[in-house]
């Protein structure tokens, strides 16, 4: 019965914790309790523990934001950091010559968890941030990825929601089925405005020493500025060099 309820406790702090939405700064107890749908006493006991344990931070009017702890445990996560630092120069070298916003992402399920990103001035307003996830099959970056996949884990990407991020974004299983075709034999996934109207991108996967995938390099701009054709070859060596760095070896 202990167990049970120890990890009922800990359901709800995770509930808790990922009720904070995107560039967002502080929320009440009464809003977490909302979206969790947890009793505000629950909430306000779980708020008090975070804070206290500096997962959370108290902010203005009652309200609390996600704490430094967070970030720092986040720092420590090993696929995250071996894969961050190996890619930094990569990702310098793309945003040099491409002059573009360049993206770090791995997959989780059937959504991209943005690991890293490199902006760029001038660039367009981005649906992407660093720790921020989206629909994989809606952005170049998770196409790269699910081409390169298990069947299973693209089955279950088929099987699930595919929601629509722009009018562009492809929802239909038979299409993403033949995109991904398509993308493991060029080695370069494109976003055509799908993940935001104006926005494009081109990306390629990131492989490891048994061809796993690792993550994506990605590079994002202005449709009417950027051209695919020109950024492609970049990403695509980019990602290429990375993957060997990492281990993998083609064939």
């Amino acid at each position: 019965m202990a167990a049970a309820t120890d990890e009922t406790y800990l359901h709800r702090v995770v509930a808790v914790l990922g009720a904070f939405k995107d560039a967002e700064n502080a929320v009440g107890a009464a809003e977490l309790a909302r979206r969790t749908g947890l009793p505000k006493s629950t909430v306000h006991r779980i708020v008090l523990s975070l804070v206290t344990e500096g997962l959370l931070e108290p902010h203005s009017a009652g309200k609390v934001r996600l704490g430094v702890r967070l970030f720092e445990i986040g720092q420590r996560v090993p696929r995250q950091r071996v894969l961050r630092d190996a890619a930094r120069p990569y990702m310098h070298n793309l945003r040099e010559a491409t002059r573009q916003t360049v993206h770090l992402a791995i997959l989780e399920g059937g959504e991209v968890v943005y690991v890293d990103i490199l902006g760029s001035p001038g660039g367009p307003p981005l649906p992407s941030r660093v720790g921020g996830r989206l629909p994989a099959h809606a952005t170049g970056v998770g196409k790269a990825m699910l081409a390169f996949s298990s069947p299973e884990t693209v089955r279950a990407v088929l099987e699930g929601d595919l929601p629509r991020l722009s009018e562009r974004s492809t929802v239909a299983p038979g299409l993403l089925v033949r995109e991904l075709a398509g993308i493991r034999r060029a080695g370069v996934a494109y976003d055509h405005e799908e993940s935001g109207l104006g926005i494009v991108c081109a990306a390629g996967p990131v492989l490891g020493a048994g061809g796993e995938v690792l993550g994506a390099l990605s590079v994002s701009g202005w449709s009417g500025r950027m051209r695919l054709d020109q950024v492609s070859p970049a990403v695509h060596t980019a990602a290429l060099a990375l993957s060997r760095t990492l281990g993998h070896r083609e064939g």
